[in-house]
């Protein structure tokens, strides 16, 4: 439930067009908001009216929001524009650059960022006042430890990112890739360079030639490529994660010579759901659109264990049968039967040819598997590693190239114990 304080509401009369600049506003945002629900929303508020201020909430809510990943943007510009009667101050100290020392840096809440940028759009940011000294005096600036935007925002949470940084992390993560080594099958191939002694091959051409061995036949395996399988939580406290995940899978499923057999991918909240053939689509946005169109639980609860069921009795025999590597992207907050859930967890493990789990809670420096659900699936996989950022994905990379590696594992295991 959101929650609203008192709204700040002119009265003079002015209500309509302050209703046409908040939606100015979503749109900026990233909301799809025309003029027709502009319209809606101006007759809405006439005809239903509001007493109190959920009232107004709701209202506007309904006329602006179509999917459940809207919310997020439009509550918190929502709270800017129409809450805090001090909001341009507000978004002006958030978006201005902070001196160290002086003032101490927020962290911006999830969107407060693309909402603050939509409101001030337009308007000119001056720079802050340095305060005035008796005596000028050269500022020396030490730069050695200083980051250029692009490495900014590799570190920078995705959860944080503004709209224009959102873009810019998505053409990074299209630009990455993540190759896998193939793996040696037990069948074998003629080959004049190879070290494996082929004698029924020598034998069928010596009786060829009259029972003579004219010469020693060789072979080698075979080489295959294994399927990459995702199963992605799109509940509510992984949306964003989830997103740009998805993004950066539609580029690696779309890449040639990256050795994948195939790419699989899966995303589950409240039940599972099969967005594979949409990961074929060229175009990343259609694709992604297409994918959150046939999972109608964007945003919702999260039932792990349920989900994970559901794909080792329907599709496990048809996407791990050829020694697949699996990506689980999860929180693991889960409040359903964790019985359930670290026997399914142990399954998927025993089904694949490697676990690896991306958990964007291991962001905080002081992270610990206390929860139930993370306590009875870490166990289970064979690698642990954080997916908040882009440097993460890129650290993903190098850790499928690395049977042996397990990341965070063995540190938490540690705190389990």
């Amino acid at each position: 439930m959101v929650e609203l304080p008192a709204l700040d509401i002119p009265e003079d009369g002015k209500l309509t067009h302050n209703i046409v600049h908040f939606a100015r506003a979503l749109r900026k945002a990233g909301l799809p908001v025309g003029p027709g629900r502009v319209v809606d929303a101006i007759r809405a508020v006439e005809v239903a009216g509001f007493t109190e201020r959920t009232d107004f909430y709701w209202i506007l809510h309904a006329c602006f929001v179509s999917r459940p990943e809207q919310r997020t943007v439009f509550s918190q510009v929502f709270r800017l524009y129409w809450r805090d009667p001090r909001y341009m101050e507000h978004m002006m100290s958030m978006m201005l650059p902070a001196i160290r020392g002086v003032s101490e840096e927020r962290t911006a809440k999830p969107a407060e960022k693309r909402a603050a940028e939509a409101l001030l759009d337009g308007v000119e940011q001056d720079p802050p006042e340095m305060p005035e000294s008796e005596e000028e005096s050269e500022i020396e600036i030490d730069a050695s430890r200083t980051m250029s935007g692009t490495e900014r925002l590799k570190t920078l949470d995705f959860e944080q990112m503004s709209t224009d940084e959102i873009a810019e992390a998505k053409r990074m993560l299209a630009r990455l890739s993540l190759p896998v080594k193939p793996l040696q099958s037990r069948r074998t191939k003629a080959d004049l360079r190879g070290r494996i002694p082929d004698w029924r091959r020598t034998m069928r051409d010596a009786m060829r030639s009259g029972g003579d061995i004219q010469g020693f036949a060789t072979k080698q395996k075979r080489k295959r490529w294994p399927n990459l399988v995702v199963l992605c939580d799109i509940s509510g406290s992984m949306s964003q994660y989830s997103r740009m995940v998805l993004h950066f899978l539609h580029a690696v499923a779309n890449e040639k010579g990256a050795g994948w057999a195939k790419v699989h991918a899966f995303t589950f909240g409240t039940r599972l759901t099969n967005i594979t053939r949409h990961l074929a689509t060229r175009d990343v946005d259609a694709a992604l659109r297409a994918a959150g169109a046939e999972a109608q639980d964007w945003e919702g609860g999260t039932r792990i264990g349920a989900a994970l069921h559901d794909f080792n009795r329907d599709w496990s025999r048809r996407v791990l049968g050829s020694g697949a590597v699996v990506l689980l992207i999860t929180d693991g907050l889960d409040r359903d039967d964790t019985n359930l859930l670290e026997k399914e967890v142990e399954r998927l493990h025993l089904s694949a040819r490697r676990l690896i789990w991306i958990n964007p809670l291991l962001r905080w420096d002081g992270f610990a598997p206390k929860a139930s659900g993370i306590r009875v699936m870490l166990p289970h996989v064979d690698t642990f590693r954080a997916g908040h950022n882009i440097t993460s994905l890129e650290e993903l990379a190098r850790a499928i190239s690395r049977p042996d590696d397990t990341g965070e594992k063995a540190r938490l295991m540690g705190m389990i114990e």
